[in-house]
């Protein structure tokens, strides 16, 4: 058997997840428990303690049992009408509403919209955290004569170890990093874990022609973004140019608990930092396109 993928969405046509026109498959899963997640119901994966079947008003949630008695959610997509109610009910505010894909159905998904995409970005949850099917996903799509043309990325936390960097730099052609924070102490208060990961990631993906993008979370009075500029220029202006850097600026939308209480990042606060970036020699700046 392949390795076989849990899988949260498959998005068959985005413009903001890396280059051209791309499908997007959303892993499901993350390393971090980031309090300012717009999807936080992607970050645990279903335990099957079936909280959620009687709560669904369509009857698209069962719980079943295998051979040895063990239970599972069983989620059907034709009658599941979105709702959400089973994200609402589950303790760990995680998702039932997940597929399961092996590679040969992926690569028959991605050929539905290959004459319409220009490449293939994996994402989450945390993508990495899956990272034997993404590489033999990659591996598939770039020995098959009609896939081989599409570019291959992942946009991840930047937690993965160099060694796994290093299984699935053949295959990859780009990868957008998120930075949450400059400071060690403030990136473990966001996402429970220390940022010296992400930065080893960022140098070797740096070093292998392989970053395409570094995004930057700003939180105002949160997140340090602002406040270490002079620190986070000087990192920046040493990345390849051709490295974009790209500003979010955070809001509430799908945030749950403390972080519904934080202020949100305004345009005008946003194009203060990016001036401030930019009068310190970074260049390539991407910034957000609405405030929500």
């Amino acid at each position: 058997m392949g390795r076989v993928a849990t899988v949260n969405q498959i998005i068959p046509f985005s413009c903001v997840d890396g280059p051209g026109s791309r499908l997007v498959i959303f892993l499901q899963g993350c390393n971090f428990n980031c309090k300012n997640c717009h999807n936080p119901y992607t970050i645990d994966m279903c335990d099957s303690c079936g909280d959620c079947v009687a709560t669904c008003p369509a009857s698209a949630l069962s719980l079943t049992h295998n051979e040895q008695g063990k239970a599972k959610v069983v989620w059907d997509s034709e009658l599941c009408t979105q709702c959400d109610i089973c994200l609402s009910t589950c303790p760990r505010q995680s998702s039932p509403k997940t597929s399961q894909y092996s590679v040969p159905q992926m690569l028959e998904r991605i050929r539905k919209q290959v004459h319409f995409i220009n490449g293939i970005t994996v994402s989450g949850g945390e993508a990495t955290l899956q990272l034997p099917f993404i590489i033999e996903l990659f591996k598939a799509i770039k020995s098959s004569a009609d896939l081989a043309h599409l570019s291959c990325m992942i946009d991840s936390n930047g937690y993965t170890s160099e060694s796994g960097w290093q299984q699935v730099m053949p295959y990859l052609d780009g990868a957008m990093i998120d930075l949450k924070s400059w400071q060690e102490h403030t990136h473990r208060y966001i996402t429970g874990r220390d940022n010296h990961r992400v930065f080893g990631s960022l140098k070797l993906l740096a070093e292998q022609n392989k970053l395409y993008e570094i995004r930057l979370l700003y939180i105002p009075k949160i997140s340090d973004i602002d406040t270490e500029v002079n620190a986070i220029a000087g990192y920046l202006t040493r990345l390849p140019a051709s490295v974009r850097v790209k500003l979010n600026a955070f809001q509430h939308h799908g945030v749950t608990g403390e972080a519904r209480q934080w202020e949100t990042c305004s345009e005008e606060q946003m194009l203060e930092l990016a001036t401030r970036l930019t009068e310190r020699g970074v260049a390539n700046l991407v910034l957000p396109n609405v405030y929500l």
